[in-house]
């Protein structure tokens, strides 16, 4: 005997309907936001909180050395805008920026290039590359001071060597940001050579091989096929780069504290003096979020260009 089903019902599938499934979960309920909690309870505290809280004290006179509190409007901004000492900091953190920037990126690739060609002594050339950048930044700083010692250092005695004067490493203020970013350079390259070097390995290579081929000769193949393949990476490495460089502080403080004469003092060294040294908290806050704005402009601005390249 044979069943027929009925013209619009749904055909028979031989599996039991969903609701009488006891197993099966039909809404989103569940345990969940548990497992959430533990990041989200320190995500709040450490981050959310310290930033509303920054906003607010921004709008304040809150001071270090006194317990009143009281609130003054854009008074701490509008005060910033106008202070030279901002501006001119803002300047050498945008001079840092960009003197550290180009060479981290294409040494960089230049040095994963070098490892990637199959040059021999692998093993020594990745870990020469990539060790300093696991140093911390006082033994990076302290290694730098003694080359750039104006009597013994190795900088002045290699110039020396050459019958050239020595120079003010540190003391000349129109060397000192320079000074600072060759350090950087050396210290964090090994990052961004990690980045490109891996980003060398999982190219096809299929392009490679149908360019020589077809005749093409080792300079050729990497201007026409090696480097347009690596342009997102390059992208990402320069994104990350601009924004690790306008947030420089450490090496800078420890190495100059700022001098001489303010020429290598960043906006975020600027803002600690101004809160832990001047005891103004709300217009160290209100800087450090006019700061902040830049940031962010700069951020949007990089995506937008090169998403428009892309």
């Amino acid at each position: 005997m044979t069943t027929t089903t009925p013209i619009g019902a749904p055909a028979p599938t031989g599996e039991p309907p969903l609701a009488a499934s006891p197993g099966r979960r039909t809404g989103r309920r569940g345990p969940g936001p548990l497992f959430v909690l533990p990041f989200a309870v320190p995500f709040v505290l450490f981050l959310v909180w310290p930033v509303l809280q920054g906003i607010w004290m921004s709008f304040t006179d809150s001071s270090l050395a006194l317990r009143d509190t009281s609130f003054v409007g854009l008074d701490n901004y509008a005060e910033a805008f106008g202070d030279p000492d901002v501006w001119s900091s803002l300047g050498n953190t945008v001079f840092f920026t960009a003197a550290s920037s180009v060479p981290l990126v294409l040494i960089a690739l230049a040095m994963a290039l070098l490892v990637h060609s199959g040059l021999a002594g692998q093993w020594a050339w990745r870990l020469s590359f990539f060790v300093p950048y696991l140093l911390p930044v006082t033994v990076v700083t302290l290694i730098w001071t003694w080359l750039y010692q104006p009597d013994v250092g190795l900088g002045n005695e290699l110039l020396g060597a050459l019958g050239l004067e020595p120079v003010g490493w540190l003391s000349d203020e129109s060397v000192a940001m320079w000074s600072v970013a060759a350090l950087t350079v050396w210290w964090t390259v090994g990052f961004n050579f990690l980045l490109y070097l891996a980003a060398l390995q999982s190219l096809p290579t299929v392009f490679d091989e149908a360019a020589a081929l077809d005749g093409a000769g080792a300079w050729r193949r990497m201007w026409s096929v090696t480097l347009p393949q690596l342009r997102r990476t390059t992208v990402l490495v320069a994104m990350l780069q601009i924004l690790a460089s306008l947030k420089v502080f450490d090496q800078i403080y420890i190495l100059t504290k700022g001098g001489p004469n303010g020429s290598t003092r960043p906006i975020l060294e600027y803002v600690y003096d101004v809160g832990f040294t001047g005891y103004r908290l709300g217009y160290a806050s209100a800087v450090s979020y006019v700061f902040f704005a830049i940031v962010i402009l700069v951020s949007l601005a990089q995506l937008r260009l090169f998403r428009q390249e892309d």
